[in-house]
């Protein structure tokens, strides 16, 4: 089957005004592994290439160069084979000489893919690429897009580059996951029928990224797929992890050691306790490391509550990096079933806790429409206290502080049915608003929502307590 084009409607429309546009245009897509580059790219310019080429990880220079040649070669509809070049700086010379030949008149595209990889570690080609716009392509009507999973080298070698290159990206595009409704939509656009429960069940277990929801099967259960994908031999998810990693980031292994101290946090951790975790030193490449992770989309940095940047924490946001942390590596090869009988253990509620949680951390926008409070200015944050024999302690997952005076306070709870609060529940509550409100001595009003799948059952105990009640629907909201 055909793998439909979903969402990515503003990304698709800054490539449609470059090809409008009446100047010569270099656009940057970065996004993580598998998460749709070149498949929008593809879907937007597919009339309009006319050269296109793509890195992959660990290729000698020779075979890129043989590649280049060859990638000219069939685009030109050549019968002969052309000669290879020497250099990168001999390739984008050859790349030139067949742009002339074509018709300019309308704009077309060179798309250059996954260039961290095609450039490796020559110089060379920064230079060349450099040499192919200045001398070139900006006075041609023409549109370069390069695209890079590695973002932390996309960003230093080419939007930030200080030589040929400085200010020469005219537009540049963030290809983020998809949301809960795009995921929705590329399931409805394959009449795949599940429920807003069920696909938040797969989104907290494979996350958004396109390439692992297209191995979803309709004909099966929520768990019969993340058996397969996660727990078969052939299973694509199975070793993904170690895959993921290192093809993005050079040295992953301080990497892959921070995100499994993240991992072992509900709350998110400070650096110094990261370094501590993670066993590694603690020196100005930590720093490195950490944006190279937040700027890939794999954690999150935030301030509590109240807190200065000494204070900055940060979290694990990948959904299938935490889950393949907490049940794959220990449990890949126990066969059949194994997700069935993991989905019935205390580890699965706890972490269900937690995925759900970071799930609605993503979907701010949405919680706010559904508020109707979309227009209102607000920051998130969280709020962590620990309990000290003077102090009560507290924690609270999301706190959306609001212009209009109004602190949103959420209690969110990942359930198979409606919540229906106790009274012992309830006084916890209500001793985390007032440990809140007597830590950061604010005069605005404390507000609390709950955000659960199934509702909540109104009873004496929730009756002037809660103040909102969002469910899954409202998490879909666009």
């Amino acid at each position: 089957m055909e793998v439909p084009f979903i969402g990515r409607e503003k990304e698709k429309e800054i490539l449609l005004k470059a090809l409008q546009s009446r100047e010569a245009e270099m656009i940057a897509v970065i996004g993580r592994r598998r998460v749709g580059k070149t498949f929008l790219i593809k879907n937007a310019y597919e009339k309009q290439i006319v050269f296109s080429v793509s890195g992959e990880l660990g290729t000698p220079l020779d075979e890129r160069l043989k590649k280049w040649s060859y990638a000219i070669k069939e685009h030109s509809g050549s019968p002969l084979a052309l000669a290879v070049p020497n250099s990168w700086l001999d390739a984008f010379m050859l790349l030139i000489d067949y742009l002339k030949t074509l018709d300019l008149t309308e704009k077309k595209v060179v798309f250059l893919d996954e260039l961290p990889w095609l450039a490796g570690k020559d110089e060379g080609f920064m230079r060349g690429l450099s040499f192919f716009w200045n001398s070139f392509a900006v006075d041609q009507n023409i549109v370069v897009v390069i695209c890079g999973s590695a973002a932390s080298w996309m960003m230093q070698n080419l939007v930030n580059n200080t030589g040929g290159l400085h200010n020469r990206i005219t537009r540049r595009i963030f290809l983020k996951p998809f949301t809960l409704t795009e995921a929705r939509q590329y399931f409805q656009a394959q009449n795949f029928n599940f429920t807003n429960y069920e696909l938040v069940e797969l989104y907290m277990a494979l996350g958004g990224i396109p390439h692992y929801l297209k191995e979803v099967k309709g004909e099966k259960s929520v768990v019969q797929n993340i058996d397969s994908l996660c727990f078969s031999e052939s299973g694509l998810l199975r070793d993904e992890f170690s895959k993921l990693y290192l093809a993005l980031f050079e040295n992953a292994e301080k990497h892959i050691a921070i995100i499994r101290a993240l991992s072992t946090s509900k709350q998110g951790l400070p650096r110094k306790k990261i370094v501590e975790l993670a066993k590694i030193a603690e020196n100005g490449n930590t720093s490195k490391v950490l944006n190279e992770l937040e700027q890939s989309g794999f954690i999150t940095s935030y301030f509590p509550f109240g807190k200065v940047k000494q204070n900055m924490l940060y979290r694990l946001t990948d959904e299938y990096s935490l889950f393949y942390l907490q049940f794959i590596e220990k449990k890949a090869h126990d066969g059949s079933g194994t997700w069935q009988h993991l989905s019935q253990t205390p580890e699965y509620k706890t972490w269900c806790g937690y995925a759900f949680k970071s799930i609605c951390l993503k979907h701010i926008p949405s919680i706010k429409k559904a508020l109707g409070i979309s227009g209102v200015y607000s920051v998130s944050s969280s709020f962590y206290q620990k309990t000290t024999t003077e102090i009560q302690g507290a924690q609270i997952d999301l706190l959306l502080d609001r212009a209009d005076n109004v602190i949103n306070v959420f209690e969110i709870k990942f359930l198979n049915k409606e919540l229906m609060l106790t009274k012992e529940v309830a006084e916890n509550w209500r001793r985390k608003l007032w440990v809140f409100a007597d830590a950061v001595k604010t005069h605005k009003r404390l507000s609390i929502t709950l955000i659960t799948t199934y509702g909540l059952n109104q009873n004496v105990h929730s009756s002037g307590l809660v103040e909102s009640v969002l469910g899954l629907d409202d998490l879909f909201l666009s």
